[in-house]
């Protein structure tokens, strides 16, 4: 437990420091202003990843993954899917919010495009991108799977899996790498059949770890559902498969 606050105060205060180093990059969605954020790496020909924040926006999470990624040898970009102005205050805010893009999912496969594109401006190796995303961004990352772009793969966080039965199941060109909390009551069993069966009717290259005694959030220091020993095991596995397709 004192393991546990020691981690937890720890990368609050890195998430802190490390954000100065991440600039700023404004960008469009027709007259929608987003205010996305760049690693200090930027402008060097390096693989990069697009990080699709939680649903409360970019958060500390998002910002010390960037960090850790830019030392891992990445470009990393954090996309600002909300935009300025519209960034929730609280959890039914988020939800409210989150869900729009969820159900318009259209919208949100074009604000994930359009951070890939600034991405790519940043620096990074167009035939050697990848997107992560934690929780709605989770979601996100998946979006980005099943809307084709052109990255080399994706990791879904906690992420949502389910989507609409009324989308059809298509071809998957892109690696796909499910990071799923065991006890995480947000994602109904049939949700998880859904997937999966997306995944072999798709023929992916695909792969879902679970983790023991693991709820929704589990790898965020800030969350009471963090579990150190599985996020850490989690983001090891998300910089092996990083390193397997774009090194």
């Amino acid at each position: 437990m004192i393991k546990s606050l020691f981690l937890a105060a720890l990368f609050m205060t890195s998430g802190t420091v490390f954000s100065q180093n991440l600039k700023q990059v404004s960008y469009k969605d027709g007259t929608q202003k987003l205010n996305g954020l760049v690693t200090s790496n930027a402008g060097k020909k390096l693989p990069g990843v697009l990080i699709l924040p939680a649903w409360k926006g970019i958060d500390n999470e998002a910002k010390m993954a960037a960090a850790e990624l830019e030392k891992a040898g990445y470009i990393a970009f954090i996309a600002d899917i909300y935009g300025e102005g519209n960034l929730p205050t609280d959890n039914a805010s988020a939800a409210k919010i989150a869900g729009y893009f969820k159900q318009n999912y259209e919208v949100y496969q074009k604000r994930i495009a359009l951070a890939l594109e600034e991405l790519k401006k940043s620096g990074a190796i167009t035939e050697k991108i990848a997107v992560i995303g934690y929780c709605f961004g989770g979601t996100g990352a998946l979006e980005a799977m099943r809307g084709k772009m052109p990255v080399a793969g994706v990791v879904s966080i906690h992420g949502g899996l389910s989507k609409d039965p009324a989308r059809l199941n298509t071809p998957i060109t892109t690696k796909v790498l499910v990071e799923h909390p065991a006890e995480d009551e947000s994602v109904k069993p049939e949700d998880y059949t859904q997937l999966v069966e997306e995944m072999r009717a798709g023929k992916a290259d695909w792969q879902i770890i679970t983790y023991a005694n693991s709820k929704h959030t589990f790898t965020n220091p800030e969350s009471p559902d963090y579990n150190p020993v599985m996020a850490m095991r989690a983001w090891n596995h998300t910089l092996l498969f990083l390193k397997e397709i774009l090194k």
